[in-house]
């Protein structure tokens, strides 16, 4: 019998200089390495939002590694929200600005 992994879906605004450092490109490949669904844009306010859909843990992790981000990025703050809508679709992807 196979144990259930709990799973949960967020969406994350991270702030700083998190546009024009790759931020994005980092989010999809760390994103898709563990393995987690969901898409990750620019937003017209210069956030960058996310949302993560996968084990609890990994949803965390990331979260975590969202933190730093890639090298050329400064983050100064990341909001979180439990979202109950999945991303409606499997992987991980980047969507246009909003």
């Amino acid at each position: 019998m196979s144990e259930h992994v709990p799973r949960t879906t967020v969406r994350v605004v991270i702030s700083g200089r998190v546009q024009g450092v790759w931020y994005r490109g980092w989010t999809v490949g760390e994103a898709s390495a563990t393995g987690l669904d969901g898409w990750v844009r620019n937003r017209s306010d210069g956030t960058v939002e996310a949302v993560f859909s996968g084990p609890a843990e990994r949803v965390d992790a990331m979260i975590e590694a969202c933190r730093a981000g890639p090298p050329a990025a400064q983050v100064s703050g990341i909001e979180c929200f439990d979202d109950t809508d999945p991303p409606g679709q499997s992987g991980f992807h980047q969507r246009p600005t909003l």
